[in-house]
Formats: structure tokens, C-alpha cells, sequence
């Protein structure tokens, strides 16, 4: 059964993943997307940035956002057999109810530093924050 499940996540362009909406699924997700981006055989580089995106994005969700929240990754075709695209969906801010710390509001300009392209869009179904991240396959 392994093996044919490690062909699935080899073979597919996109996976996504609905976030629990504790700050545990950080590190739960981050962990199966690491097993996503190794089967799709990236760059190690590329791996480590879009992991690092991905934390990012999860955590901006579960702290500044509603439920439900989902991951989507998926390897972008027209951007090149390197390219990457991460999204992460949620259902809005969250009311505001006490004042932001000095150690928040780093993590998206984490993400616009590693990505080749990255933004919001705003939908009926909340906000889905995006970025692409575009590196090669690591060496065979």
C-alpha cells in the first residue's frame, strides 16, 4: 500500500489540506508537505523556501484568521517544471480583540522576500493568500 500511495503523491500536481485551527497544525502540515516536495523531487533549496512559505501562510491563518482555513499546493506547468505554487484559504480576519504584538507581522514579508510572485485575493469564501516560489528539480 506504501508504495502505491508514494506514487499518488509522486504523480499528482496538487494536494491540498484543511488546517486545523490549532497552533499544532503548523508543524502537522509542514511535515506532509515536506513529503509532497521530496516526492516531487525539488531543489533542496527550493524545498527549504517553500516551507518556510508554507509555515508562514498556516500561521497567519490560524492566528489572524476565521475557520476554515486549507492548504493547496501545486507544482505550476507554465511557470517551468520548477515552479510552485502555495495558497492558503481562510474564512477572514479575525475580529480584532486585543492589540498586535512587535513580533507579528513578519511572516508575510518572509513570504514576498522568497517568492517570484505572491498576493491576496479577497472571494466570498474569505481570503486566499497565495505565493509562487520558482527553482529547479534537484540533481538525479
Amino acid at each position: 500500500m506504501t508504495a502505491q500511495r508514494d506514487a499518488v503523491v509522486r504523480d499528482a500536481a496538487e494536494h491540498i489540506w484543511p488546517l486545523s485551527h490549532i497552533p499544532e497544525a503548523v508543524s502537522v502540515v509542514r511535515r506532509r508537505a515536506r513529503t509532497v516536495l521530496a516526492a516531487w523531487n525539488l531543489a533542496p533549496d527550493l524545498t527549504e523556501d517553500a516551507l518556510l512559505v508554507i509555515s508562514e501562510l498556516i500561521t497567519n491563518a490560524v492566528v489572524h484568521a476565521l475557520p476554515p482555513a486549507v492548504l493547496r499546493l501545486s507544482r505550476a506547468g507554465a511557470e517551468g517544471p520548477g515552479a510552485l505554487r502555495v495558497e492558503v484559504t481562510d474564512a477572514g480576519p479575525r475580529p480584532a480583540v486585543e492589540p498586535c504584538a512587535d513580533e507579528h507581522g513578519r511572516g508575510l514579508g518572509i513570504v514576498t522576500a522568497l517568492a517570484a510572485e505572491c498576493g491576496t485575493c479577497i472571494h466570498a469564501g474569505g481570503i486566499t493568500r497565495w505565493a509562487e516560489l520558482r527553482g529547479g528539480h534537484a540533481p538525479a
